[in-house]
């Protein structure tokens, strides 16, 4: 497979040559002109005012009106669209559930574009939680159930042989950015099969959002290969293909043909991996990562932003990165994605790569992992320590680790007994509880200051509210992926790097950890706020070309001054 791959990649590099100046045109020129220019001179009265990515429902000018063919078909008023984001904003405020509120913006993207991603933009902190987790963990369980109207893209194994013909059906031509899923392991859920489109298509309104990546440029991406969820499979309204996943050598090719259709069909697009096992995620991973432009957001999005809060916290605690004892609760792709950065990390700051492993620290369900543990995962064995066995709350004790991490997906497993000991042993412990959606945290934000006596630096992957505690108020952070994947991608399209290197991720984690300001530490959080995640992409996406050109994989002639240019490359959903 890798002889053809890297074949296929290197006709798909000269063909890019060629076309070179036709193709990065049509990304450098601006969409709304383009929309204007091409779209709307073939849309006309009822199929302008439907098309979602060029409506403007009731702001449509009175000389609009007239020159679309609309007159008639609108009530009397211009609305402005502030007026219609206080519409929306009002209706959606009266659903009583997460869920009711999901299925209405979901329907709102579906209507109008531009619209919903305004109102997401200018309303994010309220909105995310909405479109992406925690919500989206039980829009994935209940996808078939609340299905309206097809998005993004299915390939199924009927499909094997004809992948690169059927991605003809989808209708955009200058696709940059893909997120694909098999299904297999949604959050902390586990199989759900096709279900698991809810990810994918959330990610990409994440990259809309925070990176302003156009819509048009994005694809979600279903390899629906089957589900060993019988109960999904035994569900008469369930969607996806009705049969147990298929064998191993199957599903490697037909993933193998997918990879290769992307290269010819959109040469320029990087793939993000999203929400696979563990061994397939890192499989996958070491396969395309030298050969295409690719990377796993699970493993490697997960590890930078993780990063970024264990940085953030050296500026509360006063400690230096290169002296900390990191640990780890499960062994996962999270997990172990992050070890291996903050081994880049430790390198960096000046540690040999065997003093760095000595750093981090592994338990799992028996205890801590030593070299006297059998069936120790591949991408653990690096990180085994010569040390007595010891249980969970026993190596909190001995070892002392200035930041507890939690990948677990099960809820409950940092416990009062174990913050204690956390904060028996650090004057500000800092605990980090990856595992989303909110039921399968590791702890909850309340819990941690409270357990803590009000000392804990925290951190998780689901948002919390703010906790008082005492006459103090903290603001939790949430160590969302999405400060960091969609400014990779943004900085990736930008620059036409050949290829998405972990060097971009450590950067990013850095890039990230110096946008968290003051006023924000003291408040508790060790990252940004929300509000200004679009800011921290851009950053993000111009240290990326940096390291792009450092590495000679930027295939884009860029301008000295790239703020100002990938700022301009960004959309912005207004009319």
């Amino acid at each position: 497979m890798e002889t053809s791959l890297s074949s296929v990649f290197r006709i798909v590099q000269l063909c890019s040559k060629l076309s070179g100046f036709v193709a990065y045109w049509s990304w450098q020129t601006p969409l709304a002109i383009r929309e204007i220019g091409i779209k709307m001179k073939n849309l006309y009265g009822k199929a302008l005012l439907t098309d979602p990515g060029l409506t403007k429902s009731t702001a449509f000018t009175r000389e609009e009106r007239e020159r679309f063919g609309l007159r008639g078909l609108l009530p009397y008023e211009v609305a402005s669209m502030h007026k219609q984001i206080e519409r929306v904003l009002g209706s959606m405020r009266c659903k009583s559930s997460a869920i009711e509120k999901y299925i209405f913006l979901n329907a709102l993207l579906e209507r109008n574009q531009r619209l919903f991603y305004r109102t997401m933009i200018d309303h994010i902190e309220e909105i995310m939680p909405l479109v992406y987790t925690p919500t989206v963990g039980e829009a994935c369980k209940k996808f078939a159930h609340i299905f309206r109207k097809p998005q993004g893209f299915y390939i199924t194994p009927e499909d094997r042989g004809e992948i690169a013909t059927i991605l003809r059906n989808w209708p955009e031509e200058d696709i940059r950015v893909i997120v694909v899923t098999d299904g297999e392991r949604i959050l902390g859920l586990g199989d759900l099969g096709a279900n698991g489109m809810g990810i994918p298509i959330g990610k990409v309104a994440l990259y809309v959002a925070c990176a302003g990546i156009h819509p048009a440029q994005c694809m979600p991406v279903m390899l629906d290969v089957g589900t060993n969820n019988v109960a999904l499979r035994e569900d008469p309204l369930y969607l996806g293909y009705p049969h147990p996943r298929i064998d191993a050598a199957t599903y490697r090719a037909l993933v193998d043909e997918f990879v290769q259709a992307v290269q010819l069909r959109y040469p320029h697009a990087v793939i993000q991996f999203e929400d696979f096992l563990t061994p397939h995620a890192f499989e996958f991973l070491e396969r395309y990562n030298g050969q295409v432009r690719c990377f796993n957001d699970d493993i490697q999005g997960t590890a930078a932003v993780t990063l970024a809060g264990i940085y953030t916290s050296c500026r509360i605690t006063g400690k230096q990165f290169a002296d900390l004892n990191i640990m780890f609760l499960g062994t996962g792709s999270a997990a172990s994605g992050t070890a291996e950065l903050a081994v880049d990390a430790f390198v960096k700051a000046g540690l040999s790569n065997a003093e760095a492993q000595r750093r981090l620290w592994f338990i799992d369900r028996k205890g801590l992992i030593t070299t006297a543990n059998e069936n120790i995962k591949p991408r653990i064995k690096p990180f085994i320590q010569a040390h007595a066995a010891c249980s969970f709350a026993e190596a909190i004790d001995e070892i002392k680790p200035d930041v507890l991490i939690g990948a677990t997906g099960v809820a409950g497993t940092f416990n009062e007994a174990i913050v204690r000991r956390m904060a028996a042993v650090n004057e500000r412990p800092v605990i980090i509880a990856l595992s989303n959606p909110t039921s399968h945290t590791e702890c909850t934000a309340e819990q941690a200051y409270q357990w803590s006596d009000g000392r804990v630096i925290f951190a998780s992957g689901s948002p919390f509210d703010p906790v008082r505690y005492g006459d103090t108020v903290f603001k939790p952070a949430q160590g969302n992926n999405a400060y960091i994947f969609p400014g990779i991608g943004l900085g990736v399209t930008a620059s036409a790097a050949r290829l998405v290197t972990q060097s971009m991720f450590l950067t990013a984690a850095e890039v990230l950890a110096n946008t968290v300001t003051e006023s924000e530490i003291r408040n508790g959080s060790v990252y940004p706020a929300l509000t200004r995640v679009r800011d921290v992409s851009l950053a993000i996406a111009a240290a990326v070309c940096r390291v792009a050109m450092n590495e000679g994989l930027a295939e884009s002639a860029l301008p000295e001054d790239l703020n100002s240019y990938i700022r301009s490359l960004m959309y912005e959903p207004d009319y």
